[in-house]
């Protein structure tokens, strides 16, 4: 495994509120608040090189030159359903963001990725892109979420996720090596059914009480 493109968020607040939606006798409004407050807070490390530009402002005071994100020039993408839960945190640091979806499933034979929704903003060649889902586990979805996504020549793309595995982390890596991967625990393993150990169930219907 290449760590050099793995950033493993450790902080306290981080692991603390990962740890707090783990336990399966989290309900589904706790499991989704604790989802938006984690998101918000892997959204500053995620961000922490985006470009940045002075404009002029006027304090109290006086004028000055100060510096600005462009957050239009930045976008989420979710991977439908579970993604929602990240993204909607992280526009809550980055309202300027633009939005795009992905609906992908998972065959449950085969584990394959099938897509069935694609919406991108425009002119995404000058974006920066942010894929947001929150189990890496098999990999399969991320891969097919990120070779769509470079059909349309992105400045960049970083893939963000909760929890992932060696194996998820392996596959990403091996199909897309230029995209680095943030997360905020790599895990033991997967099981038989794709699902990572020890995990959190289904993030989806978790967050949504589908199950």
């Amino acid at each position: 495994m290449d760590n050099k493109n793995v950033h493993v968020l450790d902080h306290p607040l981080v692991q603390h509120k990962l740890s707090l939606m783990r336990n399966k006798e989290a309900s589904t409004n706790s499991f989704r608040r604790l989802l938006n407050e984690l998101a918000m807070l892997m959204a500053y490390e995620v961000t922490r090189d985006m470009p940045m530009q002075e404009v002029e402002i006027e304090t109290p005071l006086e004028k000055m030159q100060a510096r600005v994100i462009d957050g239009k020039k930045l976008v989420f993408v979710s991977i439908l359903r579970a993604g929602t839960g990240i993204l909607d945190g992280m526009l809550s640091v980055v309202p300027g963001a633009r939005v795009g979806h992905i609906g992908l499933y998972r065959d449950p034979k085969t584990l394959t990725a099938v897509e069935y929704y694609f919406k991108m903003p425009q002119d995404m060649h000058e974006r920066d892109v942010i894929v947001v889902d929150p189990m890496l586990a098999t990999g399969n979805s991320a891969i097919a979420a990120v070779e769509r996504l470079k059909e349309l020549n992105p400045k960049s793309i970083k893939f963000v996720c909760l929890l992932t595995c060696p194996e998820g982390v392996r596959a990403l890596q091996q199909a897309h090596p230029d995209v680095p991967i943030f997360t905020a625990a790599i895990d033991r393993q997967l099981n038989d059914h794709g699902y990572i150990l020890p995990g959190l169930g289904d993030a989806g219907d978790r967050m949504f009480g589908t199950k």
